[in-house]
């Protein structure tokens, strides 16, 4: 397993190129693709983590998955930079961090919304508004659905979590009453 700071340095380097060209977003793109296409299939994952196979073999994926993917030439020298250090299993972390270096760099947070029932489109738009005003930062909104909270909602902001869930509330409430003396 790759460290953390590992990734992050591979990542910042790839991003100051990408801030001193102007694409700085699509390189965070690019590598995302690049992850995920090497995650999605079993070969391509033996291909990254098998030591079994040569450089060379490596590099002919990446010239694969460049074409097939149609990546800039700075995101496909920085695969093959990947490659020749042997830090191509490291890729998804490194996308990781580069996606939150850009966030950072943008003055984007990404929130995650926990909902019992899938949210509309506008409803989204009222809860990204609500955490955009109390964080003061433009918004990714990620939704997802959870029949186990039973109603209202649980936002993750980073490491800070709003939950607003009706199973938290009955939780308290319930604790309360058992506390109180009778």
């Amino acid at each position: 397993m790759i460290d953390a700071s590992v990734a992050r340095r591979y990542a910042r380097a790839l991003l100051s190129l990408g801030l001193e060209e102007g694409r700085h977003e699509r390189f965070g793109e690019e590598l995302e693709q690049a992850a995920a296409a090497l995650g999605a299939s079993a070969e391509a994952r033996d291909l990254v983590q098998n030591p079994g196979y040569t450089t060379a073999q490596r590099q002919g994926a990446i010239d694969t998955l460049a074409s097939n993917l149609k990546l800039s030439p700075m995101v496909v020298n920085f695969l093959r930079l990947l490659v020749d250090r042997q830090r191509l299993v490291a890729l998804p972390a490194i996308a990781r961090s580069y996606r939150e270096l850009v966030d950072a760099q943008v003055g984007r947070v990404r929130a995650v919304v926990t909902s019992a029932a899938p949210l509309s489109k506008d409803e989204a738009d009222r809860v990204r508004d609500a955490i955009a005003n109390a964080t003061q930062r433009s918004i990714v909104l990620e939704t997802r659905t959870d029949a186990n909270i039973v109603g209202g909602l649980v936002a993750q902001v980073g490491k800070t979590v709003w939950d607003g869930s009706l199973k938290t509330q009955l939780e308290k409430l319930r604790d309360e009453l058992k506390q109180s003396p009778l």
